[in-house]
């Protein structure tokens, strides 16, 4: 019996780490090309532009010949753990479980957060310099941005995202057609209530912007930020047997250790980023220690 009960709680313990994973524990895996993975590494294709020629009456077509890339990408594993006593828990007033559980998916959303922005910083692309001395600048080096994607022949059909600074989202709110739903409607506005975290993002110039606090340089004269596309990037995440909802995402470990009267709960996970077509991400520099626009 204490068997079966162990099982169901290990089984409710990781269906709660999955759902707080998928809703909270990290911004972008939804912003990006996701593939579940049996084993180390993966591969996302590319497929090169495609160019249309005409033909004689009853003559041969041209085939366009586009190219296919394979694109490698490796898997590495995670671990995020942490004791839980067995005496510090009836002394507590929290639910414990569900704290180590918020606490595991939020560090394990957080390292793919870190390794889709690192593969952000990569781009080949030409940066942008975006600046921030007045809310006319601000908009027009945003719309630069946008317009090097443009530019790239990206499909500009809702799969854009964008990335900001702390300090660059508070220069964009200065942009009225930026923070006025006015501009953007009342859903395209962030922040839109009863939504999860994770799916807050907000819409300007069709793209779907978001603040996240680990960009490269944040904070410093040298910050960057982002725009996107969605096919741009992709993100393969290693396939668990078990009682994992979809058998995805993370997974958890539940030991108890007699000689320190504790529970040991790890969270794990196996997860890689790609970079798929550099010409789909655009890199935007601007110094983040300026003061925000007044005018």
């Amino acid at each position: 019996m204490s068997t079966t009960i162990t099982n169901a709680f290990i089984t409710q313990y990781e269906s709660d780490v999955h759902h707080i994973f998928q809703l909270e524990g990290g911004f972008l895996r939804p912003s990006v090309r996701t593939k579940s993975v049996v084993g180390s590494s993966t591969t996302f294709q590319k497929i090169a532009k495609g160019t249309a020629t005409t033909k004689a009456r009853h003559g041969t077509i041209t085939p366009m010949n586009q190219t296919h890339t394979a694109v490698s990408c490796t898997l590495s594993d995670f671990y995020a753990g942490d004791w839980a006593d067995k005496l510090d828990e009836a002394k507590t007033n929290i639910d414990e479980r569900m704290a180590l559980a918020k606490g595991g998916a939020w560090a394990l959303g957080r390292k793919v957060d870190n390794q889709v922005i690192t593969v952000l910083d990569t781009t080949s692309e030409s940066t942008v310099t975006i600046t921030v001395t007045s809310a006319a600048a601000v908009r027009a080096g945003l719309l630069q941005v946008c317009e090097a994607l443009d530019d790239n022949d990206v499909p500009n059909d809702g799969g854009r995202y964008g990335l900001l600074t702390p300090r660059a989202w508070s220069q964009a709110m200065t942009v009225k057609e930026f923070n006025s739903s006015d501009y953007v409607g009342p859903n395209g506005l962030a922040f839109t209530e009863g939504a999860p975290l994770s799916q807050k993002w907000k819409s300007w110039n069709n793209v779907l912007w978001k603040v996240h606090t680990d960009l490269p340089g944040k904070g410093t004269a040298t910050a960057k930020v982002f725009v996107y596309h969605k096919n741009a990037i992709g993100y393969g995440y290693g396939a668990h047997a078990g009682n994992v909802a979809e058998n995805e995402g993370v997974s958890a470990d539940i030991t108890w250790h007699g000689d320190r009267a504790s529970h040991f709960v790890n969270h794990m996970m196996s997860g890689g980023a790609c970079l798929i077509d550099t010409t789909g991400v655009i890199e935007g520099n601007l110094n983040d220690t300026t003061a925000i626009a007044t005018t």
